[in-house]
């Protein structure tokens, strides 16, 4: 059974080094590029972005709003701008089109805080965790509507940790990134993925929107399956790949239907065996024939990770 420490070794192993980080790879290209449409004003004069990733405007004719910041406004009970609604509306599709938590993945400039932290709790073997129940990020979210329509104000955007960096990366103001560093030192020393798995507002708003999306990660070779659990030793939600991945036993798909699936390919990258990839919801193939290449698939079923039975998906 594989450990955090040792996830990643056999797909390097067995796939190369490229094959068992390209996802990766082309998430960090993806965050960079994101930042880098802001961070051109500033460095070179020419403004592709102006704002953050709470409200901004492309090229002068494209404004893009969170709708989680949008509805903290209407419950503040404050009349939004037209370019507001219309880039809440743009963004919502997109992001129920390309699968809500894809957000955190792969635009979410504290995501790569997170995956430090995730990778730094392998190489230093910290294996006790905190243990945070997944809804309480849902309670939070009426939280800060019930704050915001209190107090008239955007109440999660005073202390967002994903605004404060993006502010403090764009506009060099350093205080910013002391949200992050929290965010950094909790999930090394506290909980095990403790912020985007248990607690980020922002995450578990736009898991809502990844119910619907047809872009989706898959377990189409499953049977190929030989129990090493690296997929679940790496993914930051590991409960939304037990129905996928042990379908054949309880009559579910192979498609990862969850909303809290944040698409990081992380469990594409590190399994050996090629069990995963992406597609949309509705391909639903299976390759009954697949079997473990190199290694003998072991008899009986390994124990699932506690985190995948202790945070079970809605």
């Amino acid at each position: 059974m594989s450990t955090r420490s040792t996830a990643y070794a056999a797909a390097r192993a067995r796939k190369g080094l490229w094959q068992a980080s390209r996802v990766l790879v082309l998430r960090r290209v993806s965050q960079f590029g994101f930042l880098a449409l802001f961070l051109s004003g500033p460095l070179f004069g020419v403004w592709i972005a102006k704002g953050t990733l709470a409200s901004s405007m492309t090229l002068g004719v494209l404004p893009l709003t969170d709708p989680f910041v949008l509805l903290q406004s209407l419950a503040a009970r404050r009349v939004p701008a037209t370019t507001a609604l219309i880039g809440a509306a743009i963004v919502t599709l997109a992001y129920a089109l390309l699968g809500g938590r894809s957000y955190c993945a792969w635009v979410c400039p504290v995501n790569p805080v997170t995956d430090l932290a995730a990778w730094l709790r392998r190489r230093l073997g910290i294996t006790r965790s905190a243990k945070l129940r997944p809804e309480w990020r849902r309670w939070l979210i009426l939280a800060i509507l019930a704050v915001s329509a209190a107090t008239g104000t955007v109440a999660w955007e005073l202390v967002n940790p994903v605004t404060a960096l993006h502010r403090a990366l764009v506009f060099g103001l350093g205080y910013g990134a002391m949200g992050a560093l929290a965010v950094f030192l909790f999930d090394l020393l506290v909980a095990q993925d403790g912020w985007c798995g248990h607690l980020c507002p922002v995450g578990a708003f736009y898991g809502v929107l990844g119910r619907v999306s047809p872009l989706r990660v898959a377990a189409p070779r499953r049977a190929a399956c030989d129990d090493c659990m690296d997929c679940f030793a790496v993914c930051p939600e590991p409960q939304v790949i037990v129905p996928a991945l042990r379908g054949e036993r309880t009559g579910s798909g192979p498609v990862i239907l969850a909303g809290d699936c944040t698409l990081c390919g992380a469990c594409v990258d590190s399994c050996p065996e090629r069990v995963f990839r992406f597609t949309h919801r509705f391909d639903t193939r299976t390759d009954a024939s697949a079997v473990p290449p190199s290694r003998p698939a072991r008899a009986g079923r390994a124990p699932s990770p506690p985190d995948a039975l202790e945070r079970s998906a809605p």
